[in-house]
């Protein structure tokens, strides 16, 4: 399995007890709906190695206590304290109407209200304040907020996210008054 073909779960970041149970701070909406799973891939290195999962539940609000099948010791969590976890993208619940997945976004066309084609969607800039759209039309680089008050309207099916955005944003980039 390659990162790629994986979303992001959560970080261990500390050990329950002494029977090598662990606790992962899950970057998830619903952090419910990670209790029943059955395997994880932990990133070790370069590689994601899988481990099977004997228990499972919600440890306060956004930590999910974790027991291992292969871990048992002390010594053996500690081994992976700070590992990032991942799962297939297959098992990411399908999201519809306006909300959306970064990657599921990538190739996608942004139409804007007054603009028409603002470009194709190159990736998402979530290291900022305020994620942006990266998107590329003409051989130039347009940033758009990712915010539900410029997204009207996602279509899956035409590969399009429509936008309204602010006056004289788009004129940024594209040079056109």
């Amino acid at each position: 399995m390659h990162k790629d073909d994986c979303f992001y779960l959560g970080k261990i970041v500390s050990k329950h007890g002494f029977k090598g149970e662990l606790h992962v701070k899950l970057d998830a909406d619903d952090p419910g709906q990670y209790e029943g799973l059955e395997s994880v891939f932990v990133s070790l290195g370069n590689n994601l190695i899988p481990f099977f999962i004997r228990r499972s539940q919600l440890h306060k609000t956004n930590l999910l206590r974790l027991a291992l099948e292969e871990v048992t010791t002390e010594a053996a969590a500690d081994h992976l304290m700070g590992a990032d976890l991942y799962l297939p993208l297959a098992l990411l619940p399908p999201l519809t109407g306006n909300r959306f997945y970064y990657h599921e976004v990538i190739g996608f066309r942004l139409v804007d209200q007054v603009h028409g084609d603002v470009g194709e969607i190159r990736g998402i800039n979530d290291q900022a304040a305020q994620p942006l759209f990266v998107a590329e039309k003409e051989g130039r680089e347009v940033l758009i907020p990712v915010s539900d008050d410029f997204i009207l309207k996602v279509d899956r099916p035409k590969r399009t996210i429509h936008i309204r955005t602010p006056e004289g944003l788009i004129d940024l980039y594209l040079g056109e008054s």
